[in-house]
């Protein structure tokens, strides 16, 4: 029988016990250059009094970076006495990942949001997600997921709602994901694929709170503080932290979702993308949505991409080169059901 998450991964914070704690969990790695080696992935907790426990995930892609900065300053800066039970950091959690600043993990290649509920007995990739996923979950009433558009799509800043069927469970997502305060909110199902980690947090029951932070591979200035407050906000939502962190609500609630492949315009040759709108444009379906060029052969004429469906431009692709297959625009439909 093999072993299960909690004893493959050695941790150095200890769950129950009050007060801030900074350190790692630890799985094993066998490579050329280190024969019994650990991956160190950053764990924080802080724990005092009754309240909820809320697990504050960053970095599940190495490229996104406004989640781990927001929950780094977290961990830095808040007095334990002002918390209302327990705050469980992973700001790092795909921690190969974002030292190489990747999407993918460089020892196995494996996207983490596309491996949960992970396995103690495959790659590292999936013991994390499996730690998170066997060790952590069980442990939680809430869950934040930070992202960002990583180094390949530029993302209007929004709070994302995981669909669920309990309309209970729904309604306390969408007051969670409200109280983030994001420009917009969106719910996003990722095409339907149940490997995600929200949607694995979802399945254990917490409420779940997701985002979108601009990206790009970079830092922005305005998607940073949005994080900043979002997080402060929502913490403050569940009670685990006093109202007085929490900043006045700036925008008006409007919801959307990705309504299916039509959403999607997907490249179908290889070439540069050069869109035609702006992220946050109106647009429709049929209508032209940009064109892929052929630099190295200057005699063929651009192939015209077009709209599946109407909505706003919700993310554009970052790099203008592109394959067959590559995402270049996503758009983003008011959602149909009342944001209640």
């Amino acid at each position: 029988m093999g072993l299960n998450a909690k004893q493959m991964g050695h941790c150095t914070v200890d769950f129950e016990k009050n007060g801030k704690q900074i350190g790692f969990f630890n799985l094993p790695l066998s490579v050329h250059d280190d024969a019994w080696g650990v991956v160190r992935v950053p764990l924080a907790q802080i724990k005092n009094g009754e309240g909820p426990t809320v697990i504050l995930e960053g970095g599940n892609h190495g490229d996104e970076y406004e989640g781990p900065i927001a929950l780094g300053e977290l961990i830095r800066d808040l007095d334990p006495g002002l918390v209302s039970g327990r705050l469980i950091f992973i700001p790092a959690i795909n921690q190969p990942a974002v030292v190489a600043a990747r999407r993918t993990s460089p020892i196995d290649d494996l996207n983490m949001n596309r491996t949960f509920p992970g396995s103690t007995v495959g790659t590292t990739t999936q013991q994390i997600a499996a730690f998170v996923n066997d060790v952590l979950f069980p442990m939680g009433d809430a869950f934040l997921d930070l992202h960002s558009g990583g180094s390949s799509l530029d993302i209007i800043p929004s709070s994302v709602i995981e669909p669920v069927d309990d309309p209970v469970k729904h309604a306390q997502n969408i007051a969670a994901v409200t109280a983030f305060d994001a420009p917009m909110i969106v719910v996003i199902d990722n095409r339907g694929d149940p490997r995600t980690a929200t949607a694995s947090a979802a399945r254990a029951g917490l409420t779940v709170v997701g985002t979108e932070m601009a990206g790009g591979g970079t830092v922005s200035l305005d998607a940073v503080r949005i994080c900043r407050r979002g997080v402060r906000n929502v913490l403050v939502h569940l009670g685990a932290l006093p109202p007085t962190f929490g900043a006045p609500l700036e925008h008006e609630p409007e919801l959307y979702d990705i309504p299916g492949a039509g959403a999607y315009v997907i490249a179908p040759d290889d070439g540069v993308f050069e869109p035609f709108h702006r992220n946050g444009e109106k647009v429709s379906a049929g209508q032209p949505a940009g064109r892929i060029h052929f630099l190295a052969d200057p005699g063929r004429a651009p192939v015209e991409l077009a709209y599946g469906i109407d909505g706003i431009v919700y993310a554009r692709r970052q790099p203008g080169r592109v394959r067959p297959g590559n995402c270049c625009l996503v758009v983003a439909a008011p959602y149909r059901s009342r944001l209640t």
